[in-house]
């Protein structure tokens, strides 16, 4: 009997382990097609206007 409590424990265990894995995927997932967007968006920007982008990072003498 005390076997059977054990595995079923360590099944318990196991599918817990499961769930939150295919959690944090689902989760890197959302972080991805958030950051894709992003990277879209700049794009977008530089090719609009990439000389006005870049000019506002260039350094003018002494700044």
């Amino acid at each position: 009997m005390p076997q059977e409590q054990q595995s079923k424990a360590q099944q318990t265990h196991a599918e817990e382990a499961d769930l939150q894995s295919r959690q944090r995927e689902n989760g890197n997932e959302s972080h991805i097609d958030e950051l894709d967007s992003v990277l879209d968006d700049i794009e977008t920007s530089l090719s609009e206007n990439a000389e006005e982008y870049v000019s506002r990072f260039v350094q003018k003498g002494g700044e």
